[in-house]
C-alpha cells in the first residue's frame, strides 16, 4: 500500500536554539495548511535544543541528530532527508504567520515555472518586541533578476522553494561561509522564476548569537569577497578559508552583541523611528566597544529629522 507523503517539508536547522525554538516550533504547528512534516536537524547542540523539541507530541515532527558541521552541510543533510516536492526553510528562533505555508505552496502550485517564492517580513528583537517591518528590494521576477547581484533578494527562513531544483543546483555550498543561501539563489534564477509576495509571512528575531551580523562590522575584505564569489557563482577554497579566518576572528561577544545594538539603533531611526529607544541601543554597542567610531556617529545623527535620516538612509548602498 502506497504512503501518503506530506506536500511540504518545514527544514528548520538548530543549534543551541533552546531559548527560542518552542515558540518557532508552536508557529510552525499552528499554520492553516496541515500536510507538513517539520524535519529539525539538530546540528550538535550542547544545550537543551533537544529536550525543547522532544517536549511536543505531534507526528508531524522529525527530529535527527548529528554532529556540530554548520549550517550549510546541516541543510544539505535536510535536503537529503526530505521526501516532499517543496521545502519551507525556517529558522530556529523565528516565529511563522499563520497563513505562511498556504500562501506560498499555493502560488508554487499556481505557477510551475517559479522555482522559489520568498516574501517580505517583520523584524523582533530578541525579546520578542517589534523593531520594524521590512520589504524586499525586489519581488517579481523580473526585479529580482536585475538586482540578484546588488544585495540579496530574499530572507533566508522565508523562502519555500522546489527541492529537486534546489538539489539540480548543488544545494548550498559549504564553502561560502554566512552566505551560502545567497550563492544558491544565483544558480536557482537559471532554473526558473523567482518571486517575492508583497506581505509578511514571518516574523525575524534579531539575535545578538546569530552568526548574522551586521556586514559593516565584518570589514571591507569580507564584503569583497562575497560580491567576487556571488557575481562569479562560485567560490574557491582560498576564497573560502580567507572568509572562515575573518568569521572565527569575530566569533566573540564584543563583536556580535556590538553589531547586534548598532543594527537595532540603525532600525530604531532609519526604519521605525524611534530615536530614544534607538540611542539606547547605540549606547550599548559604545559600552561594548567604545574604539568603534562609526557608533558614535549614529550616536549623534539619531538628533537629525526624521526626514534628514530617511534620505541618509536611501543613499546607504548596504540596507538591510
Amino acid at each position: 500500500m502506497p504512503v501518503n507523503r506530506p506536500r511540504i517539508t518545514v527544514l528548520m536547522p538548530a543549534y543551541n536554539a533552546g531559548k527560542y525554538i518552542s515558540e518557532a516550533i508552536a508557529s510552525v504547528l499552528e499554520q492553516t495548511y496541515r500536510d507538513f512534516e517539520l524535519l529539525i536537524i539538530n546540528d550538535g547542540s550542547t544545550d537543551d535544543t533537544i529536550s525543547q523539541v522532544l517536549s511536543f507530541d505531534d507526528p508531524r515532527i522529525v527530529l535527527v541528530n548529528k554532529e556540530h558541521t554548520g549550517i550549510a552541510a546541516t541543510l544539505n543533510t535536510g535536503l537529503r532527508l526530505a521526501e516532499t516536492p517543496f521545502i519551507a526553510r525556517f529558522d530556529a528562533d523565528d516565529i511563522c504567520l499563520p497563513t505562511r505555508l498556504e500562501k506560498q505552496l499555493n502560488f508554487l502550485e499556481d505557477h510551475p515555472e517559479y522555482v522559489l517564492v520568498g516574501s517580505d517580513a517583520e523584524y523582533i528583537l530578541e525579546n520578542g518586541d517589534f523593531l520594524f517591518g521590512f520589504h524586499c528590494i525586489a519581488h517579481s521576477n523580473e526585479e529580482i533578476q536585475n538586482n540578484l547581484y546588488v544585495y540579496c533578494p530574499f530572507i533566508h527562513s522565508a523562502v519555500m522553494y522546489r527541492r529537486d531544483e534546489v538539489i539540480k543546483a548543488g544545494g548550498y555550498d559549504v564553502q561560502a561561509h554566512t552566505f551560502e543561501d545567497y550563492l544558491l539563489w544565483t544558480s536557482l534564477a537559471k532554473a526558473g522564476k523567482l518571486q517575492n509576495l508583497r506581505e509578511s509571512l514571518i516574523k525575524v528575531r534579531m539575535n545578538a548569537a546569530s552568526v548574522t551580523i551586521d556586514e559593516r562590522w565584518r570589514g571591507e575584505r569580507f564584503r569583497q569577497l562575497k560580491r567576487q564569489a556571488t557575481t562569479r557563482g562560485s567560490i574557491t577554497e582560498e576564497e573560502s578559508d580567507e572568509l572562515l579566518t575573518i568569521i572565527k576572528r569575530q566569533d566573540v561577544r564584543k563583536i556580535k552583541e556590538g553589531a547586534y545594538h548598532a543594527l537595532c539603533g540603525k532600525k530604531f531611526l532609519a526604519n521605525n523611528y524611534q530615536p530614544a529607544k534607538a540611542r539606547g541601543h547605540v549606547r550599548m554597542a559604545i559600552s561594548i566597544w567604545p574604539l568603534r567610531l562609526d557608533n558614535y556617529l549614529l550616536y549623534a545623527v539619531s538628533y537629525l529629522p526624521e526626514q534628514t535620516i530617511a534620505w541618509l538612509h536611501k543613499q546607504s548602498p548596504n540596507r538591510l
